[in-house]
């Protein structure tokens, strides 16, 4: 079983960064597909960014350039940086860890408000 804590959302101007983490209980492990995801009211949650243990990181259009995913197996913990932020940000942020074994099990974390706003 893991658990994912996700920190760092906030109240933040248009063009301000803000970093996330996401801490797991457990392992991250060489397999696990990591991800953040976000929400915003009214819509359906969408794929920001996504990483896996090796190779470089895939973004969304919407972020591509001003997002930055990275991940510390050593620490358990996986970042989103996310510079020049806009308010189509605003959301809930949400982290996800696939574990890409015979069961394929994901888990969430419960979420982070980010919202951009002047």
């Amino acid at each position: 079983q893991v658990q994912l804590v996700e920190s760092g959302g906030g109240l933040v101007q248009p063009g301000g960064s803000l970093r996330l983490s996401c801490a797991a209980s457990g392992s991250i492990l060489s397999i696990d597909l990591m991800g953040w995801y976000r929400q915003a009211p009214g819509k359906e949650r969408e794929l920001v960014a996504s990483i896996a243990s090796r190779g470089s990181p895939n973004y969304s259009d919407s972020v591509k350039g001003r997002f930055t995913m990275s991940r510390d197996n050593a620490k358990n913990t996986v970042y989103l940086q996310m510079n020049s932020l806009k308010s189509e940000d605003t959301a809930v942020y949400y982290c996800r860890l696939l574990r890409r074994d015979w069961a394929s099990r994901e888990y969430w974390g419960q979420g982070t408000q980010v919202t951009v706003s002047s």
